[in-house]
């Protein structure tokens, strides 16, 4: 082609051009370039395009046009300012402003250069002000929080670096705005933050001058300082002040008392504990004092039994108890009739929290007496306040004796005279609570023969009106919690429909507070609390001595709990229980965790009711509970799992990733201090799971089980000895584990060919098989059968001749692998009566112990250890 045919497509595009035909221009251009133009019509061609690109909005291929330009010619102005012109609509106007300077140093008198010039340095600094604003900031913050392409660490990283530049005290201000999602979002920014922090601390981490985060522990600090403040402020939300008061509970206290440093706890005790202790005593929203929610008071009574119960000393105990102290006196003294009212709603707050603060502060001068009067007062908010209290200081049997000495009638009256709900049911909870002060003793009982059951049927009552709202109603469940102690009682709840439906709904409501109560109930009702038979002649030696001996209810026989397990499981109980368990909130905590883990066990105990359990989610609501919590919580929910494992099947029950995360919470079943009934459940559902997958089976050897489940095989309780060898066994199919095996120095092989003579035909068949599959698997182990123990050929010959067909054919594979495995084993046998049982086996019905048998003595054949005749004989 011509350098003619290259103008006149450049001109049919430029024609084109003008007449607003950017795409048929666009193509001239192309059809150009692919003529072999020369380098400087390249830069005039790629420049054209750029312009068409312009005109269509392609602003990408726009700047990609224009590079092309430049890079045939670096002096090509118009190039230049078309790709500063894309570079703008593409938000890079940094690079932009580059090209335009460049524009102007070419052409110092071109007006449009210099316009556009000022134009952009007018952007940039307005985009620097937006970029410098807190609105920018909080707008990157999210967008790094919201991004699902973030990995963890990186995340980590680009929030530590976005808090640095928007400022700890502004993020911190987020968490208070009234807009629920924004608060929640600042949140979860705040964990990471948290998490990055702590992990710095942790691994002592100090960063370069320079660097966004030069000290951990002092940016953790400054943080937490900030949200301490937050609690205080007029202005913050409801839900941001819980939000803050949640951030601290999880990241405050020591994660477990094996870490020696409890210094944070210290240093927020110090610095913050008025703090805490203000939002507890807030009395219920009056003009200028804080916002709370319905949540916010109890949040922060877990918040403060969490930091008494990280305290290490009589020491540290003692500054708490002092400082809580001093708050509520300088309240209670010298500030009147308010100042009295937040002292007595702060000694409320503590007795939920850590009771011990709270029964000190309750035994201060003038306080319970206070309580007393104020009961009686005409204005509403005064006797609620003091109401609760009451109900509160009545926790344990010798208060609520002396209580029911000073306060029963005064709570009587106040519940028949009273014409406010909420004062009603609130003295109702205060009677309900002084009338359990027995437990489940039968024979300890502060009321009358039935005053337990006419409250417990007024509080089913005031729990079915919907009328009444949540928080009102909540008062309902937790007089509830204290009387389903009586047998009487929890059998009427469980026929009530009505009553656990409201319950339940109850329980999934945003009333969260209410958890802990109906989880009390629950157990209660299903008696899965800690019950031991008391010895019979320590009951004789306490008749003697006249000492009180405790009771059982007739109605709290196993037979009635049964029958209650199969009411509530009718009514829906593991779906509530369920939605209870996946609760993200403070409320859940561990005590609550344990309450809900020993109802989980309770359902669980029957094999013909685990199937309801599976089909409502109760599987996956166990797992977490079995992960986190009490010691005693994670157990009884890792039993309740094992139950689920041993009778269903575990792919069903946890389908996916779930089943791998069962293995854990099983393998700590393992641990001595569980009792056996835990140890040998543990081993028979690791074994289910063993059988199922390799990589089940490798997650087993990863949480270390196998020296504990070897542990178990020298159990002297045979049930437990037999299911750590079937558990064994299934492990075998694993390269590790046949690799212990085959070690030398130990006595594993010898165990497994011991076992095979057991009398426990269970056992037997479990060590058999174990040993058939090992022999199979690793031939070298055959040649030292015979040397573990000289009762090895007795052994093999008692399985041979078996009149269970399992045993036997077990049997015959071990000694078909010996037979293959080596000439001189195999001779050893033929030598032996193996070769005659062999030789009848052989002749039997077709069967697999026909077939392994008839392989032996082909094998003995080919070996020339005996004639082929012999094989028919």
């Amino acid at each position: 082609m011509t350098a003619s045919s290259v103008e006149q497509l450049r001109k049919d595009g430029n024609d084109l051009f003008k007449c607003g035909d950017y795409e048929g221009a666009l193509t001239a251009y192309t059809q150009a370039l692919g003529l072999g133009a020369t380098p400087q019509d390249q830069a005039i061609l790629h420049r054209n395009r750029a312009a068409c690109h312009l005109k269509l909005e392609d602003y990408d291929k726009a700047e990609t046009e224009a590079s092309k330009a430049i890079e045939k010619d670096g002096g090509d102005v118009k190039a230049l300012y078309r790709r500063s012109q894309a570079l703008e609509k593409l938000g890079r106007l940094d690079q932009a402003v580059l090209d335009l300077q460049r524009c102007v140093s070419l052409e110092p008198k071109n007006k449009v250069f210099q316009e556009a010039l000022r134009s952009i340095g007018g952007q940039i600094q307005e985009k620097v002000r937006y970029m410098s604003s807190t609105d920018a900031k909080v707008e990157q913050m999210f967008q790094i929080l919201l991004d699902p392409q973030e990995k963890g660490t990186e995340k980590k990283q680009k929030t530590v670096a976005t808090l640095s530049m928007l400022g700890t005290r502004q993020v911190v201000s987020i968490l208070g705005v009234e807009n629920q999602a924004v608060s929640l979002a600042a949140c979860h920014l705040l964990q990471v933050m948290f998490d990055a922090l702590k992990e710095g601390v942790k691994k002592g981490f100090r960063g370069k001058e320079g660097a966004i985060i030069v000290d951990p522990a002092r940016e953790l600090k400054v943080l937490i300082s900030n949200l301490l403040e937050l609690l205080t402020e007029v202005g913050v939300s409801g839900q941001g002040r819980d939000n803050a008061l949640t951030l601290l509970i999880k990241v405050v206290p020591r994660k477990s008392p094996k870490d020696p440093n409890n210094g944070l706890t210290l240093w927020v005790i110090d610095h913050g504990l008025k703090k805490i202790l203000e939002v507890g005593g807030s009395v219920q929203d009056p003009p200028g004092e804080l916002t709370v929610t319905a949540n916010s008071r109890m949040s922060a009574s877990i918040l403060l039994s969490k930091l008494f119960d990280d305290l290490k000393c009589d020491a540290e105990r003692e500054n708490f108890h002092r400082l809580c102290e001093n708050y509520i006196k300088s309240w209670f003294e010298g500030q009147g009739l308010a100042g009295k009212l937040r002292a007595i709603q702060t000694v409320s707050c503590l007795l939920q929290g850590p009771c011990d603060a709270g029964n000190r502060a309750l035994e201060m001068n003038g306080v319970m007496e206070s309580v007393i009067a104020l009961c009686a007062s005409e204005q509403e908010e005064e006797q609620l306040v003091a109401v609760e209290a009451l109900i509160h200081a009545a926790g344990k049997a010798k208060r609520a004796s002396f209580i029911t000495a000073n306060g029963v009638s005064l709570l009587k009256d106040l519940y028949k005279r009273s014409e406010k709900d909420s004062i009603r049911i609130r003295a109702l909870v205060g009677l309900c609570k002084l009338g359990s002060a027995g437990g489940t003793d039968f024979s300890m009982k502060q009321f009358a023969e039935g005053s337990t059951r006419k409250l417990a049927k007024q509080c089913r009552k005031w729990l079915c009106n919907d009328q009444i709202d949540a928080g009102t109603r909540r008062w309902a469940v937790e007089g509830l919690a204290y009387l389903t102690f009586d047998a009487d009682v929890k059998e009427e709840f469980v026929e009530d429909e009505a009553a656990l439906k409201a319950l339940f709904q109850l329980s999934k409501s945003e009333e969260r507070s209410v958890l802990f109560a109906v989880a009390s109930a629950l157990v209660n009702c299903t008696n899965s609390y800690d019950y031991e038979e008391p010895d019979p002649k320590m009951v004789e030696l306490a008749k003697y001595a006249k000492q009180h001996v405790p009771e059982q209810h007739p109605k709290d026989k196993p037979s009635f709990v049964r029958a209650r397990v199969k009411k509530l499981l009718a009514a829906g109980v593991v779906s509530a229980m369920t939605c209870m368990a996946k609760t993200d909130s403070p409320v859940l905590t561990s005590s609550c965790r344990e309450l809900l883990s020993r109802v989980f066990l309770a359902l669980v105990e029957e094999v013909e009711d685990r199937g309801t359990v599976v089909a409502q989610g109760g599987g996956k609501a166990l797992l977490p509970l079995a992960l986190e919590g009490t010691d005693v919580g994670q157990t009884k929910a890792a039993q309740a799992l094992a139950k689920l494992t041993i009778t269903s099947n575990p792919e069903i029950t946890f389908p996916g990733e779930r089943i791998y995360e069962v293995v854990r919470p099983l393998v700590s079943l393992l641990h001595l201090n569980c009792s056996g009934l835990q140890n040998f459940e543990a081993l028979m559902a690791l074994t289910n799971l063993a059988g199922i997958s390799e990589r089940l089976r490798q997650k087993i050897l990863k949480e270390k089980a196998v020296p504990m489940i070897e542990g178990y095989m020298f159990e002297e309780h045979e049930m437990i000895r037999r299911a750590a060898t079937e558990c064994m066994c299934n492990l075998a199919m694993s390269k590790e584990v046949q690799d212990l095996f085959e070690a030398e120095g130990n006595d594993r092989l010898k165990l497994l060919v011991l076992y095979s003579g057991e009398d426990d035909e269970l056992l037997q068949r479990a060590a058999a098989g174990g040993l058939a599959m090992l022999t199979s698997m690793r031939p070298s182990l055959c040649s030292r059968i015979p040397q573990v123990t000289t009762h090895w050929l007795e052994i093999l010959q008692d399985l041979l001749l078996s009149p269970n067909q399992e045993l036997q054919h077990r049997g015959t594979v071990v000694v078909l692998n010996m037979v293959e495995a080596s000439r001189e084993t195999a001779s050893t046998l033929m030598e032996s009566e193996v070769l005659e049982i062999l030789s009848v086996l052989a002749k039997g019905k077709e069967s697999p112990v026909t077939r392994a048998a008839t392989a032996c003595l082909g094998k003995a054949v080919e070996y020339g250890l005996i004639k082929p005749s012999q094989d028919g004989e």
